[in-house]
């Protein structure tokens, strides 16, 4: 499989792949965001799902694939590094914000920082209608969350801390989706990578997640926390695995533009399972950013 993968990197076939392939993380990002703000404290969920996903890449990295080449180490050491403060940032705004406010401040950030990388890293530059395309779909996340700030009621006294919070969030975003671009190019096997890096990724934040839940004087109970994280983790592996494989057969930039039209499905989700009301106005600020992918991509 990951010969496959390797086989269609830079050709037309390949590009079809990633677009289908950053969409399918789209959707599975935005499940996985409302799973960590939902029934749990975030900082308990995100932990319960980091244990799941180490537990599940175990013996893939130790006895299945092959192990990274010696370069490597210092690669994954920099991504967890990364996803730590990352996962830190994300929990803190969620635990401050709503999850519809919130959500699209981090997606609408981190295309433009993920642009730059690409830039830095692997020298990719947008042409004119794709920072068009970049430019509609911003515009239509920063409305959303605009809107959502002015009329959600619920935590108002943390929202602007959650705010500034979702902002850094959506840094680090694009710097693990640059970096981790660097990661699993700088591999032969693409696979190597994703069970190597969940398996190092893991154990930090289910540490911090278990001081956590014994330090609470009621904590939920393990078995429907667990389960949550088990989900999680499967979500993750397969939403984190196909964005990762996209920015290896194409674009980094394009994709993780595409990557951000989670947002339509975070609403969507919050709709449908957080009971978060979507009115016209937060339809119609959905729909520029959706029309913003489409350009990014036409343009490409």
């Amino acid at each position: 499989m990951g010969a496959w993968f390797v086989s269609i990197e830079g050709t037309e076939y390949g590009h079809q792949v990633a677009v289908a392939l950053a969409l399918f993380a789209a959707v599975l990002h935005a499940f996985f965001g409302v799973l960590q703000k939902g029934r749990h404290d975030p900082w308990l969920t995100r932990g319960a799902v980091d244990f799941s996903y180490c537990a599940m890449a175990a013996p893939f990295a130790l006895f299945i694939l092959p192990w990274p080449e010696p370069h490597m180490w210092g690669i994954y050491a920099i991504a967890v590094v990364i996803h730590i403060v990352y996962k830190c940032a994300q929990a803190s705004a969620y635990s401050m914000g709503a999850f519809t406010v919130v959500y699209p401040v981090v997606r609408g950030t981190s295309p433009l920082f993920a642009a730059l990388g690409a830039y830095l890293l692997f020298s990719e530059v947008f042409n004119f209608t794709q920072w068009i395309g970049v430019a509609t779909l911003v515009a239509g996340i920063f409305g959303l969350a605009v809107y959502n700030l002015r009329h959600i009621q619920v935590g108002r006294d943390t929202l602007v801390s959650a705010m500034w919070m979702a902002v850094f969030t959506g840094a680090m975003v694009a710097a693990y989706t640059t970096w981790d671009a660097y990661g699993i190019r700088a591999t032969a096997n693409p696979f190597t990578f994703l069970a190597w890096f969940f398996f190092l990724d893991g154990p930090l934040m289910a540490i911090i997640a278990f001081l956590r839940w014994r330090a609470m004087s009621d904590p939920p109970k393990v078995g429907p926390l667990m389960a949550r994280g088990v989900l999680g983790g499967v979500v993750a592996y397969l939403s984190f695995g196909a964005i990762l494989l996209a920015t290896r057969i194409d674009n980094v930039g394009q994709a993780a533009v595409l990557r951000e039209t989670s947002t339509v499905f975070a609403a969507l989700f919050g709709w449908l399972i957080l009971k978060e009301r979507v009115g016209p106005r937060r339809l119609l600020l959905i729909s520029l950013i959706a029309l913003g992918a489409v350009i990014v991509e036409l343009g490409a």
